[in-house]
């Protein structure tokens, strides 16, 4: 091959190859192409096209650029608007630019000019070549229809192997990459082999795209055909007088089997005869399909065989839930009646307590007690009466409301339905979603619950209903009053940890797929993660909190080579990580919750109250200051309405008794201070009475400067005359005291039937002192 020197300007081709012998045009716009070809011009009218080997580089370098190329001659150029050059070209000859310089106003290159386009072959190897490609490009036109016949013969006309492998990649669609390695390529049998891929490539693509496209046309006329042949038949069938058997037939059998009175089948037998007579193209068809279907598939009379083993549901319940003896037991007894009278109506229950402290599982282990299909109905932010009632079939969409659905889903007519989030039902100026919910839970009236969907009434007296809530408060009176509350409250220090023990860890363990000899969680660490990493009634943070150690030993137990890279146990390695109270910070972090301790020595105008929220009991730190000023009674501490009228009562006792009693202040001591009361956290809302007794020992205290004993906490509402009232909450109230280290706690007298009900490891430490008035309260809070 002979090569010659010569320097000429480049033009930089993005996504495009330029092939010799072809006539091209382009349009450019980069001002190095542009002097590029100005330069040619004012030569010999020849330019060196290099293809980008990245197109979106906008100023191309010898490194951006393929160093095989053709040399062009520049055969028009047109100046278009928008400042483009439109130039036409014809490649001439391949070249390799030996250097290239960008330096310039326009790139040039120094380029070995090849004499000829591809090495000769002998006349045996290009006659074979020729034929080859002949067949290849016959193969290629069968497959693909939209080939170009003409083009076909005229590359079939031509019997020089060179000429026709130049025809081919200079007209055939494909990449420029493609035509660039061809470019490349300088054994005239490499380019055959290059080429012959490309074209079997295509052939078999066309040939299965052809394929494809043949079933589908077949799929589509044996559709075609099936639907032409069913009017035809339906046409035959109307003029013989003859029903042909179709769907309605079947929906008549279907209702024919129906296990429900002779009223629904009466009325869904006449739905039936009104689609007949439905014109095949009315929008009405499949609003009234739907509506047999729905109504077919509701249970109606078909109930499961409940579990009546009183001693088996009472063993499934302990086994699944620690505590919640209350839920239990009611369970218990209402299965108990059931077992020896002939009334089959369920209870309507309503578990109402703190997140988390198992209210919704209970539901679903008191369904496997009883045999009984399990189905949970999330009511929470419904606020449309239709979601309950369902929307009538007129309305465009209309489907059963969630009640009815449970009933389709549970397939019997004698489910345990969970009512779950009854109080965060939402109500609007449109509709009223409580008062919707009365019909579904009252006892009397449910065995003809009517859904403005299915229009018939639907026997709901079978059905287990359990609810559950979180603020009582939120709920209607007539709500509440069809249902039978039953107090879920929060989980003990205890509770929690055998909680944790029996179920969270092993069910942690299980789901981050680890074997019990792999992790250990002592028990000291399991109370220090309750104390000192979560703060709620129930175990949810403390379950995530199992989890998040499970996670963290997981890893570990890889670096240690314990697990393969699959996933599969190492069983020559032998580690078992063991979490105790010491090394828990390495899995959980800091500390996130500190307990308020009791003052070591007697404070004056501080007192430890006992708050409950809802996430459990709280000690609530009451202070009072008095300081010279006029008559008044500051107030601090985001304290709600009822809050702060406990506190002007509390002020207006101990004005009382001090001018009067045994604790006597100077007349002038009140017209000359002022009392600031502040309850810490700011940020946190405060509200309720029960910080009555509190509040008038901080003020008595700050007022006499009598010292207020420091492991005394206590809890009541006060009246004007002194008088200690009950309150609630007071299970949390004292697990909460017992936390603090508080030794006393003052109790108002009205709440012993509450203290007798609870189990002794909450009262085991405390001395519960029970009052009846302010005098009993300051007697053991005061140090006289």
């Amino acid at each position: 091959m002979n090569m010659n020197m010569i320097t000429i300007p480049v033009i930089a081709l993005r996504s495009m190859t330029v092939l010799p012998d072809m006539v091209i045009h382009f349009d450019i716009s980069r001002k190095i192409s542009i002097k590029a070809v100005e330069a040619a011009m004012e030569n010999d009218e020849k330019v060196l096209l290099l293809t980008q080997t990245d197109s979106a580089v906008k100023s191309p370098t010898a490194k951006d650029l393929y160093m095989t190329g053709t040399i062009a001659s520049v055969k028009r150029v047109i100046r278009m608007p928008n400042k483009l050059v439109r130039v036409q070209v014809e490649g001439l000859k391949k070249a390799v630019a030996a250097d290239i310089n960008t330096e310039g106003d326009y790139i040039y290159a120094d380029v070995q000019e090849c004499s000829t386009f591809i090495e000769e072959t002998d006349k045996v190897s290009d006659k074979a070549i020729v034929i080859g490609m002949n067949e290849l490009l016959r193969q290629y036109a069968a497959a693909n229809p939209r080939c170009n016949k003409e083009m076909l013969n005229h590359w079939l006309a031509i019997d020089n192997a060179r000429e026709l492998m130049s025809s081919v990649i200079c007209d055939f669609p494909m990449e420029y990459t493609d035509r660039q390695k061809f470019l490349e390529m300088n054994n005239i049998l490499d380019m055959y082999e290059y080429i012959a891929g490309i074209l079997i490539e295509l052939t078999q693509a066309y040939s299965i795209k052809e394929e494809i496209s043949g079933k589908v046309r077949a799929k589509v006329d044996e559709n075609q055909r099936e639907y032409i042949l069913k009017e035809q038949l339906e046409i035959l069938n109307k003029e013989l007088g003859q029903d042909e058997y179709s769907e309605t037939n079947e929906l008549e059998e279907k209702i024919d089997k129906l296990n429900a009175s002779d009223e629904v089948k009466d009325k869904l037998h006449k739905e039936v005869k009104r689609l007949k007579n439905l014109s095949k193209g009315s929008s009405e068809v499949n609003v009234e399909r739907t509506y047999i279907e729905n109504c077919l598939e509701l249970p109606w009379n078909n109930m499961s065989e409940d579990n009546n083993d009183i001693i088996n549901a009472r063993k499934v319940l302990d086994n699944d839930h620690y505590g919640m003896k209350d839920i239990k037991d009611r369970i218990i007894e209402a299965l108990a009646v059931r077992n020896i009278t002939s009334n089959t109506d369920a209870p309507i229950l309503c578990l109402a307590g703190p997140p988390g402290t198992g209210k919704t599982s209970i539901a679903r282990s008191v369904a496997a007690a009883l045999n009984k299909e399990y189905v949970r109905i999330c009511l929470g932010g419904v606020k449309d009466e239709a979601e309950i009632r369902g929307h009538r079939k007129t309305y465009v969409g209309a489907m059963p409301g969630r009640i009815i659905e449970g009933l389709k889903k549970a397939g019997t007519a004698n489910p345990l339905m969970l009512l779950d989030e009854i109080d965060k039902v939402s109500n609007d100026y449109k509709s009223d979603t409580a008062s919707a919910l009365l019909e579904v839970l009252d006892s009397e009236q449910n065995s003809h619950f009517t859904d403005h969907y299915i229009e018939m009434p639907v026997d709901l007296s079978k059905v287990l209903f359990i609810a559950t809530a979180n603020d009582l408060s939120t709920l209607s009176r007539p709500l509440l009053d069809r249902m039978e509350i039953i107090e879920v409250s929060g989980y003990s220090v205890n509770e929690k940890l055998h909680i944790a023990k029996e179920h969270l860890v092993g069910k942690q363990l299980r789901k981050n797929g680890l074997a019990t000899s792999l992790l250990k969680i002592s028990d000291s660490a399991l109370k220090h993660i309750i104390l000192g990493y979560t703060k709620e009634s129930g175990v949810r943070e403390l379950e995530r909190q199992i989890a998040k150690i499970c996670r963290k030993a997981v890893t570990k137990l890889y670096e240690a080579g314990v697990f393969n890279a699959d996933g599969t146990r190492n069983k020559e390695v032998k580690v078992c990580i063991r979490i105790t109270d010491k090394n828990l910070t390495d899995y959980l972090g800091n500390i996130k919750y500190k307990t308020d301790k009791a003052y070591k020595k007697p404070q004056v105008g501080i007192v430890r109250g006992l708050a409950w929220t809802s996430v459990g009991g709280e000690t609530l730190e009451i202070e009072v200051n008095a300081m010279p000023g006029s008559d008044d009674l500051r107030l601090t501490g985001n304290m709600g309405d009822v809050m702060k009228e406990s506190a002007m009562i509390a002020y207006s006792y101990v004005r009382a008794i001090t001018e009067s009693g045994k604790y006597k202040v100077d007349m002038k001591y009140f017209d000359e201070h002022m009392l600031h009361l502040h309850i810490p956290e700011g940020a946190v809302p405060k509200d309720g009475p029960s910080a009555g007794v509190t509040m008038t020992t901080a003020m008595l205290s700050a007022v006499t400067g009598i010292p207020v004993r420091p492991d005394v906490a206590m809890t009541g509402e006060v009246t004007l005359r002194g008088r200690v009232l009950a309150i609630g909450g007071l299970k949390e109230k004292l697990l909460a005291a017992k936390l603090a280290g508080m030794k006393k706690v003052l109790v108002p007298e009205e709440n012993v039937s509450d203290v007798e009900e609870l189990d002794a490891e909450i009262t085991d430490g405390l001395e519960l002192v029970y009052v009846k008035d302010m005098s009993e309260v300051l007697n053991n809070a005061l140090v006289l």
